[in-house]
């Protein structure tokens, strides 16, 4: 007979169901970012093909885009705590929205075409850690991780849906495909307009230590800084963002090639929520172990080359993905005492720069692998980078600690 349940052991606790605004909130990230990447995707052969815009300045144009986007995150912390979370993500809809409609004349002016760009960048930038902070803020901590995979892979699916399902029309009738993504920003918009003021109502939660109380002191001032992680979490996983395809399609095929990308976004969606409570039990050395080690292996199995090494690291990419980026922002949210919107934003900027020193010191890694007549040996270094990184940042921590411990033993 099973003993009676006593307070010693209480039981495995019990899941709390997403709230209805929580539930909104992850289908509408999901139809944004169908929309938006129904869109962006093509700008450069528009701004290009379309509007005659030099190649070079088109190069300027997007890098700036791509600046707002990830370092205008850093407002949102301001923006939020001035206006509040629901009205900082209608604001952002709305920006978003007006330059999706921008976009309907501006395919005859290229001004009116940039300015457009720019006005979606700026919208991104807030939008994105008002809609994360408004998923998590009341929550209980043992809740974040189910809440955070479940919006990366809303985001993931439209990213991933939206570029063929927009080619139909992208240069034939562009005007078209505008109008209907203007049309759902502010369909998506007028919903976010009937969200509660302040956080989603939930159930109480039971009185259970959260993971941040349950976690060793002393873990928590590990001298692993969330941003600095992310920036190089980023900084390794973009080098197979930006020249898989450089490498890959030689080798095999575009058709391959696109058939990797949708395994790798499919993989993402359906194994991040999966994974998401594992990740979040894991020590932040352990993640990093875990994350820049699949990513290293992943890397490898890239330079082997051949199309059965390319699918298998794209999987293993996919994983580190999985562990790094979800446990840095986990991690970030709970060592700040800032506000969840403010934590997110500097997630943003730390990504941004992450990606920009990948692509600046990809681009002089992959010319000099392809001068010496071996591009997998651009795979290789990269490999290599992503078993030095964790290396030092453990270093790093262990140093930190060192230093710490004298002075706690003479307090």
């Amino acid at each position: 007979m099973r003993p009676p349940r006593t307070e010693a052991s209480p039981g495995p606790r019990v899941r709390q169901p997403f709230s209805g605004p929580q539930r909104f909130l992850l289908a509408g990230s999901f139809l944004i970012t169908l929309g938006s990447f129904a869109v962006l995707p093509y700008m450069s052969v528009l701004l290009h093909q379309r509007l005659g815009i030099g190649l070079g300045t088109v190069g300027l144009v997007l890098a700036v885009a791509s600046l707002i986007q990830f370092a205008g995150g850093v407002v949102a912390g301001p923006v939020v705590t001035r206006i509040g979370l629901r009205r900082a993500m209608l604001l952002a809809l709305t920006l978003r929205t007006a330059g999706f409609a921008a976009f309907v004349p501006g395919l005859t002016s290229p001004v009116l075409s940039v300015g457009a760009l720019l006005l979606v960048s700026a919208g991104a930038a807030l939008y994105l850690p008002a809609n994360k902070a408004y998923l998590v803020e009341g929550t209980p901590e043992a809740d974040r991780p189910r809440l955070l995979s479940a919006s990366s892979s809303a985001f993931n699916a439209g990213m991933a849906l939206g570029p063929p399902a927009a080619a139909p029309l992208v240069m034939g009738s562009p005007g078209v495909l505008f109008a209907c993504v203007t049309g759902l920003f502010a369909l998506i918009g007028a919903g976010h307009a009937l969200l509660p003021h302040g956080v989603p109502d939930r159930p109480p939660g039971d009185a259970e230590p959260t993971t941040a109380e349950a976690r060793d002191t002393g873990e928590r001032a590990s001298g692993l800084s969330p941003f600095l992680v992310s920036v190089l979490s980023v900084y390794a996983f973009m080098f197979f963002q930006h020249y898989l395809a450089l490498y890959a399609v030689p080798r095999t095929s575009a058709a391959f090639y696109g058939a990797v990308l949708t395994g790798y976004a499919a993989l993402l969606v359906v194994a991040q929520p999966l994974l998401a409570e594992r990740v979040a039990a894991l020590s932040y050395p352990a993640a990093l172990r875990w994350g820049f080690g699949a990513m290293a292996a992943g890397m490898a199995a890239i330079g082997a080359g051949g199309h059965a090494g390319i699918a298998v690291g794209g999987a293993l990419l996919c994983l580190g993905e999985i562990v790094l980026f979800l446990k840095n922002d986990l991690e970030a949210l709970a060592r700040s005492t800032a506000a969840p919107a403010s934590v997110f934003g500097r997630q943003r900027l730390a990504a941004g720069i992450g990606a920009f020193a990948s692509g600046v010191v990809g681009g002089q890694l992959y010319g000099a692998a392809q001068a010496a007549g071996s591009a997998r040996g651009f795979w290789a270094v990269v490999c290599l980078q992503c078993l030095v990184l964790p290396a030092a940042l453990l270093l790093r921590r262990r140093t930190a600690r060192g230093r710490a411990g004298p002075r706690a033993e003479s307090v």
